[in-house]
C-alpha cells in the first residue's frame, strides 16, 4: 500500500467518525504506517486518533455541586410522610459476584470477597429469587426501569454507543486470533443514526421520576442514564429536579497515582473505551458544561448521594444511583486493590476492589438514613443491569447459570433484586415469582401512593403484592427482545431464539424449573411447547413500535467460554445485535 492509499484511507476514517484535528497530528500519525500494511498497525492508529480527539474535549476542575436544599423542618406528619426512595443500580454485576447470593469474587486462597453492604440490604429485605434484567445489555434494561415498558412500546431496544464503536469493535474482533466467527458491521445505518447525545429515550415517556415528582417528591439522578443526554432526553429534562450525570467513563485519570489499571488486549470494547474515554461529569446540563469527579467515580457518587440524602431528609425525596462499576474499563482505587488480597489474575483482582467499592456505596447509604433517622421509612432497592460480561474474562461471576451480558441464557438476565422497606417489608422475606425491570416503575409508584400514568400502557406490575401472596399473582409470561435475538418464558419454560447464522434458525428450550442452568436444549424432544410460546413470541410482536436506532453491528457471543479463551468448533454461541 503506498503512502497516497494510505492517506485517502485514513482520511476518509477521520472525517467520517471524527471531527477534523490538527492536519499535522494526522500528518504524523499517517507516516507511522509508511513501510508497513499491518492491519493490527492500522488499528493501533486509529485507536490512537480517537484517544488524540478525546483528549482535546474542554473539562473543568472539580466543583462544589448545587443540590436543591428541602425545608429546615419537615412538613408533614410522620405517620403521613410517603416513603423516601433509593433505587441503586450496579452495572454489569454477575450474579455471582454478591456474597449473599453464594458466590463473591474468589480470593486464591478459596475464600471470597464478601459484599457486607449488599448482604446486609438483602437480610435486612426482601429476597426475589427469580429477578431478572430487563434485556441483555444496559440502556433498554435503563429504559424499562425507567417506564415499566417494552421496548415493543416505547422503541428503545438497543443500546446507543458512541460515535466509532461499533466500526473499531468490530475490525478490532475480526483482527483477532480466537477463531471466533466473524462480526458484522453497517456502515450504512451507523451513518443514518442521530448523534450518540441524541439516541434516547423519546420525552413523550412517562418516567418514574415524573411520576414521583407529580406526588409531591424531589427527584435526584446521580450516575449512568444512557437515555440521550442531550435535547429533551437528559435526566434533568426527563422528571428530575437534579441529575449530576456520567459524561464518560474513567473511574480516575489513567496516570492518577491511587488508580491501579486492567486492560484487556482481548476484548475490543476495552480497547476502544480506553482510547475513548476521559474523566467527567456534568450537573443539569447534559454532555455540556462537564467537570472532573472529585476523586474515585464510584466514591465520589456516593459522597454526593449522602449530600442529596441529608439535605432533604425534611421531605419525600427520590435518589436515582446509577453506579458505572464495575463494568469496564477496570480501574480501582490502590486502597481497594490491597484490600481485596492476593486475587489472580490481575484483572480479578482489580474487578474485586471495584465491587467493594460498590458494596461500600450501599453500606454508606444505609448509615447515612440511620443517622438521619431516615431508615425505617426509605425504601432501598437494589440491582444490576445485566448480568455479568463474559468479554471480562472472569469465568465464575455469573455462576451457576450459563451466559453472559449480551446474551439471553440466564447468565446474561440474571439479576439481584433486593428491597429493604422496614415500615412496610419484614427482614428476611424471600420471593420465588419470576420478576423483571419492567416492575420497577409501577412497584416504587405504588410503593409512593402514585397512580401509574392514564392512557399508557404499563407492562410491568406492583411485585410488593408478592410479598403477602405468590399464588394470586396473574403474569405467567416474560419476553425480552434485541433485533432478531428474541426470548420468552412462559411458566417455567424459556424459549430462545435466534435468526442468525444464516444456515438456520437457532433454538433452545429449557425447562428452567428441572434445569435452572439451562444444561438440555428440549427443542427436539417437545416440538409442541417450541410452538406454543413461538406463538407467544409471535403476538408480543403484533403493532410493536420499529425500534428508535437500527442495530449496526452483529457480534458473535461464546455462550459457556469467556472471551480470553479460544473458539473451537462445536462451542455454542450467538450472534446479538446492537
Amino acid at each position: 500500500m503506498d503512502a497516497s492509499h494510505l492517506y485517502n484511507e485514513f482520511s476518509i476514517e477521520v472525517n467520517h467518525h471524527w471531527k477534523p484535528m490538527k492536519k499535522v497530528m494526522i500528518a504524523l500519525l499517517i507516516l507511522a504506517l509508511i513501510g508497513t500494511t499491518a492491519y493490527t498497525r492500522r488499528l493501533d492508529i486509529m485507536l490512537a486518533l480517537i484517544k488524540y480527539q478525546s483528549s482535546q474535549k474542554i473539562v473543568a476542575e472539580s466543583r462544589d455541586v448545587p443540590w436543591s436544599q428541602g425545608p429546615p423542618e419537615s412538613e408533614l406528619i410522620p405517620d403521613q410522610r410517603p416513603p423516601n426512595i433509593i433505587l441503586i443500580v450496579a452495572d454489569d454485576l454477575g450474579y455471582n459476584d454478591i456474597s449473599a447470593l453464594g458466590g463473591g469474587v474468589s480470593r486464591t486462597d478459596g475464600s471470597i470477597v464478601q459484599t457486607p453492604g449488599i448482604d446486609r440490604l438483602a437480610a435486612e429485605g426482601a429476597v426475589f429469587n427469580q429477578s431478572y434484567s430487563g434485556a441483555s445489555t444496559c440502556a433498554p434494561s435503563r429504559a424499562m426501569l425507567m417506564t415499566g415498558r417494552y421496548p415493543t412500546r416505547t422503541g428503545f431496544e438497543f443500546t446507543p454507543t458512541p460515535e466509532g464503536m461499533g466500526s473499531m469493535a468490530t475490525s478490532i474482533s475480526n483482527s483477532m486470533d480466537n477463531n471466533l466467527p466473524p462480526a458484522i458491521y453497517n456502515a450504512v445505518l451507523d451513518k443514518a443514526k442521530p448523534p450518540y447525545e441524541l439516541q434516547g429515550l423519546p420525552p413523550s415517556e412517562i418516567t418514574l421520576a415524573e411520576v414521583l415528582k407529580e406526588q409531591g417528591y424531589y427527584t435526584a439522578h446521580i450516575g449512568k442514564w444512557h437515555l440521550g443526554n442531550d435535547g429533551d432526553m437528559g435526566p434533568h429534562k426527563q422528571g428530575f429536579d437534579d441529575s449530576l450525570l456520567m459524561t464518560n467513563g474513567l473511574y480516575l485519570p489513567e496516570n492518577d497515582p491511587n488508580v491501579v489499571n486492567a486492560k484487556l488486549d482481548f476484548d475490543p470494547i476495552d480497547q476502544f473505551l480506553w482510547a475513548k474515554l476521559g474523566f467527567s461529569n456534568s450537573f443539569n446540563s447534559g454532555s455540556t458544561d462537564q467537570f472532573k469527579p472529585a476523586r474515585y467515580m464510584t466514591d465520589y457518587w456516593t459522597d454526593e448521594s449522602l449530600k442529596v440524602i441529608t439535605a432533604n431528609k425534611n421531605r419525600p425525596f427520590f435518589l436515582y444511583l446509577a453506579h458505572w462499576g464495575p463494568h469496564t474499563p477496570l480501574q480501582a482505587t490502590r486502597e481497594d486493590y490491597e484490600a481485596v488480597g492476593n486475587i489472580k489474575p490481575h484483572r480479578k483482582r482489580v474487578y474485586a476492589a471495584m465491587v467493594r467499592a460498590v458494596d461500600r456505596s450501599v453500606a454508606r447509604i444505609m448509615e447515612t438514613l440511620e443517622a438521619e433517622g431516615l431508615a425505617d421509612n426509605t425504601l432501598v432497592a437494589f440491582t444490576s443491569d445485566n448480568g455479568g460480561a463474559g468479554y471480562v474474562g472472569l469465568p465464575e461471576s455469573n455462576r451457576p447459570f450459563r451466559g453472559w451480558k449480551i446474551t439471553m441464557f440466564e447468565g446474561g438476565l440474571r439479576v439481584p433484586m433486593f428491597v429493604k422497606w422496614p415500615k412496610n417489608i419484614p427482614a428476611g422475606k424471600t420471593v420465588n415469582t419470576p420478576v423483571a425491570h419492567i416492575d420497577v416503575m409501577p412497584t416504587l409508584a405504588a410503593a409512593a401512593g402514585a397512580a401509574t400514568p392514564e392512557g399508557i400502557d404499563i407492562d410491568g406490575k406492583n411485585i410488593l403484592t408478592l410479598l403477602d401472596n405468590e399464588t394470586s399473582w396473574p403474569r405467567k409470561t416474560l419476553f425480552w427482545q434485541n433485533g432478531h435475538y428474541q426470548v420468552v418464558r412462559h411458566e417455567d419454560w424459556k424459549l430462545q431464539v435466534n435468526d442468525r447464522p444464516t444456515d438456520g434458525l437457532q433454538t433452545w428450550l429449557f425447562n428452567l424449573k428441572d434445569d435452572p442452568t439451562e444444561q438440555e436444549n428440549l427443542t427436539n424432544s417437545h416440538p409442541q411447547i417450541v410452538k406454543e410460546l413461538s406463538k407467544l413470541l409471535a403476538k408480543h410482536q403484533e403493532n410493536a413500535r420499529p425500534p428508535l436506532y437500527s442495530a449496526v453491528i452483529d457480534m458473535p457471543v461464546m455462550i459457556d467460554k469467556t472471551l480470553n479463551k479460544k473458539f473451537e468448533q462445536g462451542d455454542e454461541y450467538v450472534y446479538t445485535p446492537n
